[in-house]
């Protein structure tokens, strides 16, 4: 994705809201916001948006599961399999 191309000024999402939002979602990508030709925000549709969010979620499980390795805070998978079937 290259944000390069989905760039536009706060004045173009004024006067063409509903538009943007379709095409948020239609395309699945972000839209930069400028304000002042500085970007201010980013917008996004929902499904992007929720999709993001499951991927943020899992990256921090990942991390998790990597300190709790190198801390050698971990068991057997056997001992974990026997203690869920007790």
């Amino acid at each position: 994705m290259k944000l390069s191309t989905h760039i536009k000024p706060i004045s173009y999402l004024k006067a063409h809201a509903a538009e943007v939002v379709r095409t948020l979602e239609d395309q699945g990508e972000p839209l930069v916001i400028t304000q002042n030709g500085e970007a201010k925000a980013v917008i996004q549709g929902i499904g992007s948006y929720e999709q993001t969010q499951e991927t943020m979620a899992l990256l921090k499980i990942l991390a998790l599961g990597t300190r709790q390795i190198q801390q050698e805070d971990v068991e057997p998978v056997q001992d974990v399999i026997n203690r869920l079937r007790a």
